[in-house]
């Protein structure tokens, strides 16, 4: 059956046809400035989405979304930097993980900009970029990674978390300048958090502690990553001619 109503083609009001994918991608380049930018913007909000699906009135950012972008991302020649902004309250430990790790071994320059709050397994994913700013007013909560549901009482189980908490602080330590000792007396601070144990850490503290490497918020963020993308390009253009 033949469409009565074919869609109009916005940009040149032909209604012969309706528009092809190509056609709706040539037309948000064109008639959006900002889809031309050469910074790729990934942004993590709310709670970090694993293997369980969480409820429908929580705002997740779901992983399985993030790794194929930051593969469309790397691969694109128009991306030329990774822009990473945070405000989570963390989530799920190994899928925050699995993100932080493609942050870091992306090939392009990387800026992570904390703002509000990057929380519990947003940590790792903060300091995963090639350089960190943390808002004046954003904090990050650092505390030992929990169970969620039922937990089996054996030795096997403490193990388990053992081995995962290590993980965590091992991904830190390697990608920021805390030391391990200062980020595990951070960790398992106590009577400073009402229902946990921990610390919750407010930017100027996040850089004083080398968690994070400077505050500040977008403008200083994109001027970073667009001052690496120009080294990059004059690394690469200067090997050439050697």
């Amino acid at each position: 059956m033949e469409n009565d109503n074919p869609a109009q083609d916005p940009q040149t009001g032909d209604k012969s046809k309706n528009p092809t994918v190509e056609n709706i991608q040539q037309l948000g380049q064109t008639t959006t400035p900002i889809g031309e930018s050469n910074i790729y913007c990934l942004t993590i909000i709310g709670q970090v989405e694993g293997h369980l699906v969480l409820p429908p009135q929580n705002k997740t950012t779901k992983y399985e979304h993030l790794i194929p972008q930051l593969v469309a991302a790397e691969q694109s020649s128009k991306i030329e930097g990774i822009l990473v902004i945070l405000n989570t309250v963390g989530g799920d430990v190994e899928a925050g993980l699995a993100i932080a790790e493609m942050v870091s071994s992306l090939s392009k320059p990387t800026v992570a900009l904390v703002l509000g709050g990057g929380h519990s397994i947003g940590v790792p994913i903060a300091v995963s970029a090639d350089y960190s700013y943390i808002a004046d007013t954003a904090t990050m909560t650092i505390h030992p990674i929990r169970l969620n549901g039922m937990v089996i009482g054996v030795p096997q189980t403490f193990e388990y978390l053992e081995k995962m908490q290590e993980r965590v602080i091992r991904f830190v330590t390697q990608h920021s300048k805390i030391s391990e000792e200062h980020l595990k007396e951070l960790m398992f601070k106590t009577g400073e958090l009402t229902r946990d144990i921990g610390t919750t850490v407010i930017g100027p503290d996040a850089v004083r502690y080398g968690l994070i490497d400077a505050i500040g918020g977008v403008g200083e963020a994109i001027a970073e990553l667009n001052r690496r993308i120009e080294e990059q390009k004059n690394t690469m253009s200067g090997g050439i001619v050697q």
